[in-house]
């Protein structure tokens, strides 16, 4: 296990800057996710640290030691990729042995090795069958168990589970996630789906453009938003943001309605879906008709146009509103942007 440190980490494509100095330190053991848009760099700044990507400026630390120069596979790192990257010629035993296949130990480690990884990842069964016989996420498994049996300081993740189907992309994740609290390595895993960042992560990453936009856990980037990217991006469905501006003592919607704010001047509100309860149009601060009911079972998303502006709401499972109904709304919990700049204001 080891820790991972980047510092002012740049890369650079002829004169196109694609990762603007990124610092980031990781801590051994802990599990953290790269999440973003596709583009943002996220992928790229994972290959930096594997040392498929030369760097452009700054450095990359593992376990203390300055990595930059030296090789892949001097790094104590092991990868795994998007597609599986199996032999299909190979039987599962073949595949996971296939990352001891140069390390100076006996035949007898290696198949302890070998035999300790699959039954860890629950594939002890399927050790002599052929990639063509397993499931996708068994196939996964495989390549996982291929990193894992190298014993590394450092995992790789880079998007495994989107080849997957949804149900199997759940049980994956579970597995990833158990794996890493049996384990105890670091992880570094990219993905842009937000569902699986906030489900894994010790902490999350949040990239943008080559940058990053904000650091912390789960629920931090959740509540607490360092801008408006965070807020629409983590989250589903999206943050509402809502044009108003405060005097100090009241913010003043677009629709013309007023709730408390202590900010002054021209603002973003941000309300999740989940903190805006619908009820009497009477006694509530605002007003809106439902344009769209969407139906999930434990819970209703209203879409609600309010003064010409489409804002969402959460709804019971049942008995909700429905199209065409005249609703009121109550805001339970407040974000504040500033409108030029989309920075939280605290």
């Amino acid at each position: 296990m080891a820790t991972v440190s980047l510092n002012k980490l740049t890369k650079r494509y002829g004169k196109t800057e694609v990762l603007h100095g990124i610092d980031l330190d990781i801590a051994d053991g802990e599990f953290v996710v790269l999440v973003g848009p596709s583009g943002c760099g996220k992928s790229t700044t994972l290959r930096m640290i594997a040392g498929l990507e030369d760097v452009s400026d700054g450095t990359v630390e593992i376990g203390g030691r300055v990595v930059n120069r030296v090789e892949p596979k001097d790094r104590d790192i092991a990868m795994v990729f998007q597609n599986y990257a199996i032999y299909p010629h190979m039987s599962v035993r073949r595949n996971i042995g296939f990352g001891l296949k140069t390390a100076k130990i006996s035949k007898e480690e290696k198949a302890k090795r070998i035999e300790a990884t699959a039954e860890t990842l629950g594939m002890t069964q399927y050790l002599d069958r052929k990639p063509s016989a397993l499931s996708g996420g068994q196939r996964q498994r495989v390549a996982i168990g291929r990193a894992m049996v190298r014993q590394p300081s450092v995992f790789l993740f880079d998007e495994p589970l989107s080849n997957l189907d949804a149900q199997l992309r759940t049980q994956t994740r579970i597995e990833i996630k158990k794996l890493h609290q049996r384990l105890g390595t670091t992880v570094i895993f990219v993905t842009h789906d937000q569902v699986e960042a906030m489900t894994l992560a010790d902490r999350i990453v949040i990239m943008k453009d080559g940058a990053i936009m904000q650091i912390g856990t789960p629920s931090e980037v959740y509540h607490s938003p360092a801008n408006t990217f965070v807020a629409r991006f983590i989250g589903a469905p999206s943050m509402n943001l809502l044009p108003a501006s405060g005097d100090g003592s009241n913010l003043r919607l677009a629709s013309g309605a007023a709730i408390p704010g202590s900010a002054r001047g021209d603002v973003l509100v941000g309300i999740r879906p989940e903190d805006l309860h619908p009820g009497d149009p009477a006694s509530a601060p605002m007003q809106g008709k439902v344009i769209l009911a969407e139906p999930l079972g434990a819970e209703t998303l209203l879409y609600v146009d309010v003064a010409g502006a489409e804002v969402i709401a959460s709804g019971p499972g049942q008995g909700a509103p429905g199209p065409g109904d005249v609703i009121g709304l109550s805001p339970v919990t407040l974000h504040i942007f500033d409108a030029e700049t989309g920075t939280a204001i605290r």
